[in-house]
């Protein structure tokens, strides 16, 4: 980025087009079939050509990505999709955890949107990152590259505010709610703007929709088990999931690509400095004056490093096949 220059951001609303897809084989709690809300375009491809699936963060949606999701849509076949329990998609049975998430995306969704017999680059932000990882070292058959942005596993801070969910469950109680709707709304907005450098980029619609994603039924147990799944309040990640994962991604080799904020406050920047000594053979870059979701506020710049990593896949992949 040339010094002093503008950033070009994307201040996105609630995906218009986004969709449900039955996900054949799975079912709910409820014994229904599960579905999925995905959004996907792009041109189709064909079966050596990667597909690449956008992956929020914890207690997030596919808004967060619909910006790059349109970006690399101009020349991939895209899929973003809520992860089960958040957004606006059902929780599938159990508990959830970064293994069953790395499933019911790279392989369930992939599959029943007819790309089954295509690679993966899975692009994570945050608990997505953990995610994209997960993915990579349980299913290497299908995942050929990561792009971690502001990725969860690679310190012990994770500085996520619980006051939404204090407030918004007070602001539901009878007769007393009311009392609390302020203060939800309240904190709401602060969260939001937290996950930027530039807190415009937590516009109305974005608060809006996250207070919508936050009365989905199942939004509070997965996030809840979720959290400490991965960690607990003050002692932060466990260390044992995060040690063995980032070993196995490492001894693997898979192509991987390492983006953050350098004004990240949900997980601090030397965060980065751990991705890239753990992951040698990654591309690391720490973007100026950006914050926890480098998808939204420099879009641009991320565009063009996660086509760089789809180009060095595409190079591996065809000299596999010429091999």
């Amino acid at each position: 980025m040339t010094p002093g220059a503008p950033r070009e951001g994307a201040r996105p609303g609630e995906a218009a087009d986004a969709s449900y897809v039955e996900v054949p084989g799975v079912r709910g709690p409820d014994g229904a079939a599960h579905r999925a809300r995905v959004r996907t375009s792009g041109p189709a491809g064909g079966a050596g050509d990667p597909v690449l699936l956008l992956v929020h963060g914890i207690g997030r949606s596919l808004e967060d990505f619909v910006a790059l999701h349109d970006r690399l849509a101009e020349r991939h076949t895209v899929v973003s999709a809520d992860l089960p329990g958040f957004g606006l998609t059902r929780a599938l049975p159990g508990r959830p955890s970064l293994a069953g998430f790395a499933r019911a995306l790279v392989v369930d969704l992939v599959d029943a949107l007819g790309h089954g017999d295509r690679p993966v680059v899975v692009v994570g932000n945050s608990l997505g990152g953990a995610v994209a990882m997960t993915a990579a070292v349980e299913h290497p058959d299908r995942v050929a590259g990561v792009a971690l942005l502001g990725a969860a596993g690679f310190g012990r801070e994770a500085r996520v505010s619980v006051l939404p969910m204090v407030w918004g469950v007070a602001s539901a109680l009878p007769v007393v709610g009311g009392h609390f709707t302020d203060r939800a709304r309240r904190a709401g907005v602060e969260v939001n703007e937290r996950i930027f450098h530039d807190p415009s980029f937590a516009t109305p619609e974005m608060v809006r929709h996250a207070a919508r994603v936050g009365r989905q039924p199942d939004w509070l147990r997965t996030f809840v088990l979720t959290a400490l799944g991965l960690g607990a309040p003050v002692v932060g990640t466990w260390p044992r999931w995060r040690r063995e994962l980032l070993a196995r991604l490492r001894d693997q080799g898979t192509p991987a690509l390492v983006v953050w904020g350098d004004d990240d406050q949900v997980l601090p920047a030397h965060h980065y400095e751990a991705a890239v000594a753990a992951l040698p053979h990654a591309t690391g870059h720490l973007l100026e004056d950006v914050g926890h979701a480098p998808q939204i506020e420099a879009v641009d710049e991320v565009a063009r490093l996660v086509e760089a990593l789809v180009a060095e896949v595409r190079a591996g992949l065809a000299g596999d096949r010429s091999g």
